[in-house]
């Protein structure tokens, strides 16, 4: 597939502040759609409403004044053959549904149902609330996922973007039936909403269907998200004790925005240092010195922040060397990256963005998030062009920039001495 097949995006404000922006798809067979919404963690001012966002986002699928029950409309959804779900980070809600182009009338009446018409019944928001207390005790059982926890913890302590997303056992017991009421008319309006569809139809077909369905949606006053503080900073290093057979241990800094051209060459410094099993990290200590199964880099940017890290599973007895070795490969990424690796991270940057753009809600989701989030609204072809033209110097100026050993955080979970991590990683509490 040429990536030039992708038409350019169609964007479009309607009068209610409503932002609808569609990508036809001229080879594909099928249809997202995705409504980008201004809820999220960042948006929880208080420790108080922790995970408010995301509980919301639960409960626009339990009922609506024309579809009174859960079950109507999974099996709504399911008579379509298509799929739909949701997700809430920390500066967004995204709900999308994926359908074959006879069914897109109905995706959208149903989308645009859930998001203006929940119910929020007392006895379905209680009944949720037992079911998101159990989605936070799954994390807890999952070392590799309670890991980031804490390093966002860390990274941001006290920030509502250092908090889980889901909030804590405290704050979903506590969350008050009419505060959540409260929340959804408030943020759910259509000028902190963006449609976005991408696939098998035209751009006159799709914004008349928003248009029908959303177009009459009356305009608020929502909340801003809270703004990034530098200070203050968490702990070096933090352990949460488990008797584990492996030691799940995440290595974080904070890095770039979204906002950052520099967010190009991190990404690039990532592949080369910890994505793919050509990697460096991968190479050194699976590779070489056997320390491990799973090594990977990864990196997060949000509007006025981000964080760059290295997450790993380490048998007890070898965790000491695996932090060491992961500490000195970092160290390393502040000397020039051999141009042959960086040719190799923008090989594997180009095809990772080709092959997504295959999918109809990865292409849905490029622009609809990018529109609701405040970037630039730019074509991978655009994107791409940027990544390409990344110098050696430029990795080496983010690198040194971002890769700060003071500034290092690490996060363990398993039975390990906070002391001795500090010793093995050469930083001081």
């Amino acid at each position: 597939m040429q990536i030039d097949a992708l038409a350019a995006p169609s964007v479009t404000t309607l009068d209610n502040g409503l932002r609808v922006v569609v990508t036809p798809m001229p080879y594909a067979r099928s249809v997202a759609l995705s409504v980008y919404v201004g809820a999220g963690s960042r948006y929880e001012a208080t420790v108080e409403e922790a995970g408010l966002s995301h509980f919301l986002e639960h409960l626009c699928f339990k009922g609506t004044e024309r579809r009174p029950k859960a079950l109507e409309i999974s099996m709504e959804i399911d008579a379509m053959g298509g799929n739909m779900n949701a997700a809430t980070n920390r500066e967004l809600t995204v709900y999308y549904a994926k359908v074959t182009p006879e069914y897109v009338p109905g995706a959208v009446d149903l989308l645009a149902d859930l998001l203006r018409n929940s119910v929020l019944i007392d006895e379905e928001i209680e009944r949720e609330r037992g079911v998101i207390l159990e989605e936070l005790a799954a994390v807890d059982d999952s070392p590799s996922e309670q890991v980031g926890v804490v390093l966002d913890e860390m990274l941001w302590p006290g920030q509502p973007h250092g908090r889980d997303i889901a909030g804590t056992e405290a704050s979903v017991t506590a969350m008050p039936n009419d505060h959540i009421r409260e929340y959804y008319r408030r943020q759910y309006v259509p000028n902190a909403t963006v449609v976005s569809i991408a696939g098998a139809i035209d751009v006159d077909e799709a914004l008349a269907l928003v248009v029908q369905h959303f177009g009459d949606w009356a305009p608020g006053s929502p909340l801003s998200l809270v703004p990034h503080q530098d200070e203050p900073r968490g702990p070096l290093v933090r352990v949460v004790e488990k008797d584990l057979e492996q030691i799940h241990v995440s290595l974080g800094m904070r890095a770039v925005s979204m906002h950052d051209d520099a967010r190009y060459a991190l990404d690039l410094l990532s592949i080369v240092l910890g994505e793919g099993m050509s990697s460096r990290l991968f190479a050194r200590l699976r590779e070489e010195l056997g320390l491990c199964y799973d090594i990977h880099s990864y990196m997060a940017t949000l509007t006025d922040t981000g964080m760059f890290g290295i997450y790993s599973g380490v048998d007890p007895e070898r965790i000491l060397e695996a932090v060491a070795e992961a500490g000195r490969e970092l160290r390393k990424a502040v000397i020039p990256v051999h141009l042959d690796e960086l040719q190799r991270a923008k090989s594997v940057a180009r095809s990772r963005t080709q092959l997504r753009l295959e999918d109809t809600r990865a292409v849905s989701a490029l622009y609809g998030s990018q529109l609701i989030l405040g970037m630039p609204l730019l074509t991978p072809e655009e994107s791409l062009a940027i990544s390409a033209a990344v110098t050696l110097d430029d990795v080496t100026e983010v690198a040194r920039r971002v890769i700060v050993p003071e500034s290092w955080h690490l996060a363990a979970v398993g039975p390990v001495d906070a002391s001795a991590l500090e010793g093995a990683l050469g930083c001081t509490a």
